[in-house]
């Protein structure tokens, strides 16, 4: 009550919010994961059935237990972002709540980064897959900017023969 202040307690905390990106880069593969075992083993179902019941639950189901931390990072930048808007700027907690944001924004977007890099070399998979896993252009290097039909002209004839282009 001396001295309301939140921006210098989350200055400290915002370096450990990086560690999020990891989180939500494997979140997909941990839902699936869930959702395969929930399907094909009726023990897992009902473990997971019972603990759902639990109070401390909160009527949520697992998957939505999941989703809380991919949104931890942007909720706290909004609230930090709405908390500056509310502050004075001669507060004295201005400064260390304006770093604090800086700090949570970066999180954000290297869990976006993360997500973005995630799906790209998912996508690079699935092009492999369909080229008959003849040429390997899985790396994480490597990204897909484009794709889609297109109409390739014969020099000769000046017949046109469709294609599909991966660039």
């Amino acid at each position: 009550t001396t001295t309301p202040r939140i921006g210098d307690i989350l200055q400290k905390l915002a370096p450990f919010l990086k560690m999020y990106g990891e989180y939500v880069k494997n979140f997909d593969n941990a839902m699936e994961l869930v959702k395969t075992w929930t399907e094909r083993s009726p023990q897992f179902k009902f473990i997971i059935q019972d603990i759902q019941k639990e109070k401390v639950c909160g009527n949520l189901t697992l998957q939505h237990h999941m989703l809380e931390p991919v949104q931890r990072i942007p909720r706290y930048e909004m609230l930090l972002k709405d908390y500056l808007r509310k502050l004075p700027q001669d507060s004295l907690d201005w400064k260390d709540a304006e770093k604090s944001l800086e700090i949570i924004s970066t999180a954000a977007s290297h869990s976006n980064s993360a997500i973005r890099k995630t799906e790209n070399l998912k996508k690079l998979l699935e092009i492999y897959e369909m080229l008959g896993e003849e040429e390997d252009i899985v790396n994480p290097s490597n990204e897909l900017i484009k794709e889609g039909q297109i109409l390739k002209l014969a020099a000769r004839n000046t017949s046109a023969q469709e294609r599909y282009l991966f660039l």
